[in-house]
């Protein structure tokens, strides 16, 4: 079953036409990496899909329904989770250990099962010598792999990674792409890394700038 659609989906920003007609699909599960060159409107896709940039036309359809207003667009962020390209964008709360467990408590999933995803997601990723440490005093390459795994503990059915890789030292990037290839979630990805995108081998859709 298809969980994401977008048909003939176009943006235009300050009078450019910055997306033309893109068509693709995900079904449960499914992975796509989306490529391009800069300004091709590999961000603007994704802010799109989130509901922060309103289309100039086309179609949205979220497990069979179009996403036209915001209140569907917010009812799509709870099982869509989005990992900005820059985590500064993304991180707010005062420690590690708090941004992570956010999302589950805001989700009212129970303060027992944030502690628990808390707990996984540090051992996971090899964090757990964060967890006390405060987000905005947190080298760039350790933004980013918290903002990834701030986005997991919201358990979505999809998540959209926003060049996922930038600053991260070749240890956490291992274990991210580990994680990318093993994980059954649907993801859409967005990476310029080509050591990423083979080690993935996943299907994938070029926008033209």
């Amino acid at each position: 079953m298809e969980i994401l659609k977008v048909e003939d989906l176009r943006v235009e920003i300050e009078g450019r036409e910055v997306l033309k007609g893109v068509n693709f699909s995900l079904k449960a599960g499914e992975k796509l990496i989306i490529v391009g060159d800069n300004g091709s409107g590999k961000t603007t896709l994704a802010e799109t899909l989130m509901g922060f940039i309103k289309p100039k036309g086309g179609k949205i359809v979220f497990k069979g329904k179009e996403l036209k207003e915001e209140k569907d667009f917010k009812e799509m962020r709870r099982e869509v989770g989005y990992c900005f390209q820059n985590p500064e964008d993304q991180l707010f709360c005062p420690t590690v250990e708090e941004e992570i467990a956010f999302a589950p408590l805001a989700l009212g999933r129970g303060r027992e099962r944030a502690e628990r995803l808390v707990e996984e997601l540090l051992k996971g990723f090899q964090i757990e010598h964060l967890r006390r440490r405060p987000t905005h005093k947190l080298s760039g390459g350790e933004k980013r792999i918290v903002s990834v795994a701030a986005v997991l503990a919201m358990e979505p059915e999809i998540l959209i990674l926003d060049e996922p890789t930038l600053g991260l030292d070749r240890k956490r990037f291992e274990l991210l792409a580990s994680f990318l290839k093993e994980t059954e979630r649907g993801i859409i990805l967005i990476t310029h890394e080509r050591e990423l995108i083979n080690h993935l081998n996943w299907k994938f859709l070029k926008l033209e700038s």
